[in-house]
């Protein structure tokens, strides 16, 4: 008998009180199709209601009109576990203003804990989130005052500490996507820019008793795939839906480019360079710190400009990465970040979060939001706007060379660039360098005792964690050391005896001749 069946028919198969997982990374792999006939299930019906959603990634683009954003409907979510918000401002409402009970966990660990709990294991145990805001010393996680349950909590193994990442008993709905499936459900992703969880979320729910879902853009005949490139076997699969083309975008900016799964690869000259502004100085000065053959990850914002600029310098040897699953090739940018174009190898997310954890990163570069005299960052939460933890914690807490990307001051500012100096024409009106930061992502405490090196790059300025302690490192040719680093600081840093310029060669609109 065929597994295929409508999006109405797949809502229908959600209870109310349900557990659901969904695949998913910005606008990568979504099962919009389903996503879509469960909302307007509920909007005619009232059902299904109350359930538990459970997502490492969010999917959306900043907006309410794409993907989970079609969830956040009072009543009908009950709970929300997930790692990255900052796309997703609907459900994030639904959080600030105590509508559901609400966790951030690092996206890398709520990847692996599905293969925990297909596994019946009991979570997972890793150092991954000591010190930060998912300690549950500091907040455990929690985003409300109305969540109040400890899904993590503080052991000590062989006199060190770590933290246990509780398994949830049951996934009841997994729904997945992928690019074709057989009659018999065997899923290939093909033209997917990446594999996520796919097969761990399917295996969590098969195994605690719970059915699979899976949205594709075809449904061919038994026997027709290679076995080679099935992701998810059929036996996992319950139900098949097949998408519509609108809702089958490979992401949320292009419907397909084969250059991104695969199927051709792309002159890198092609690529257009980036102008020159804030982003691409610090992106060069952040691509100074490479190292040959270096095995990296690039965070979302700024940092995606690494990518661009080693392309343009012609840079040899070094493996981007990014948690989506992507190595080597040059990743994506904006809501198009997790894919790359010419990708090496793509492997799943847990898997690259194991590689990840493990510390087989070279060096990270990561967004910087908010930085505290300690050297400690916030880039999880703002107030009400939750941008959530993703990779982060994974990705700062366990690669030997760190370096956080982002300007100076934020709202407003306004530069002048070129000729080898930079001048500020208006300041910015929110400053980045503050007292305290809202919420720990990293924890500068947890890099001295770990030993690792730890930068903070911005247009104007250079910091570094030198012994510990936060410091002045270097300025921009044209800037006054008072005026436009010292005064824009809520606090006073540390000033290197050695204080130096900014390679004058980041400030001119040309190719830098970098070498590595």
């Amino acid at each position: 008998m065929s597994k295929v069946i409508t999006p109405q028919q797949a809502a229908e198969l959600v209870k109310d009180g349900d557990r659901i997982a969904m695949l998913g990374f910005i606008g990568m792999c979504h099962p919009q199709e389903v996503t879509y006939a469960i909302e307007k299930r509920f909007l005619e019906t009232g059902h299904p209601r109350d359930l538990d959603l459970y997502f490492p990634t969010n999917v959306g683009d900043g907006t309410d009109a794409l993907g989970m954003n079609h969830l956040a409907h009072d009543g009908l979510l009950r709970s929300i576990v997930g790692g990255h918000w900052n796309l997703v401002p609907a459900l994030q409402r639904l959080v600030t203003s105590n509508k559901v009970q609400a966790w951030n966990l690092p996206i890398g660990t709520l990847s692996q804990l599905l293969r925990e709990i297909a596994g019946h294991r009991p979570g997972v145990i890793t150092k991954i989130g000591l010190n930060t805001f998912i300690d549950p010393r500091l907040e455990g996680g929690k985003m409300n005052s109305v969540t109040k349950d400890d899904l993590v909590e503080l052991m000590v193994i062989d006199g060190e500490e770590y933290l246990r990442y509780k398994s949830f008993k049951n996934i009841n709905v997994a729904v997945i996507r992928g690019t074709d499936a057989d009659e018999n459900g065997n899923l290939s992703m093909s033209k997917e820019a990446a594999f996520l969880e796919a097969l761990a979320m399917a295996e969590a729910a098969k195994n605690t008793g719970g059915i699979v879902i899976a949205q594709v853009e075809n449904v061919v005949q038994n026997g027709s795939l290679n076995p080679k490139d099935v992701k998810v076997p059929g036996i996992m699969v319950d139900y098949v839906v097949k998408g519509t083309p609108d809702n089958s975008w490979q992401t949320y900016v292009h419907p397909y480019k084969p250059e991104l799964s695969g199927q051709i690869r792309m002159p890198v000259d092609a690529l257009e360079p980036m102008p020159l502004n804030a982003r691409k100085v610090i992106a060069r000065r952040s691509a100074m710190e490479l190292t040959p053959n270096a095995i990296v990850n690039l965070g979302i914002g700024i940092p995606e400009g690494i990518g661009q600029v080693a392309a343009e310098e012609q840079l040899p040897g070094m493996k981007m990465t990014v948690e989506a699953g992507n190595i080597g090739g040059v990743p994506a940018s904006g809501v198009g970040f997790g894919s790359a174009a010419n990708p090496d190898c793509t492997i799943d997310s847990p898997s690259m979060f194991d590689f990840y954890d493990g510390g087989g990163l070279d060096q990270a570069f990561l967004g910087l939001a908010e930085c505290d005299g300690s050297g400690n960052i916030n880039v999880s939460r703002f107030g009400p706007r939750i941008a959530g933890c993703g990779g982060f914690i994974n990705i700062t807490q366990s690669t030997p060379v760190v370096v956080f990307c982002g300007t100076f001051t934020a709202k407003g500012v306004k530069e002048k660039i070129g000729d080898g100096k930079l001048e500020i024409i208006s300041e910015g009106q929110v400053k980045k360098f503050k007292k305290s930061v809202e919420q720990i992502t990293f924890s500068a405490e947890f890099a001295k005792k770990a030993g690792q090196k730890v930068l903070y790059v911005t247009e104007r300025a250079v910091f570094e964690l030198v012994d510990g302690v936060f410091t002045l490192v270097e300025i921009a040719p044209g800037i006054d050391l008072q005026k436009d680093v010292l005064d824009q600081m809520e606090f006073t840093p540390a000033i290197s005896e050695n204080l130096k310029l900014m390679d004058e060669r980041i400030f001119k609109d040309k190719p830098m001749g970098l070498k590595i």
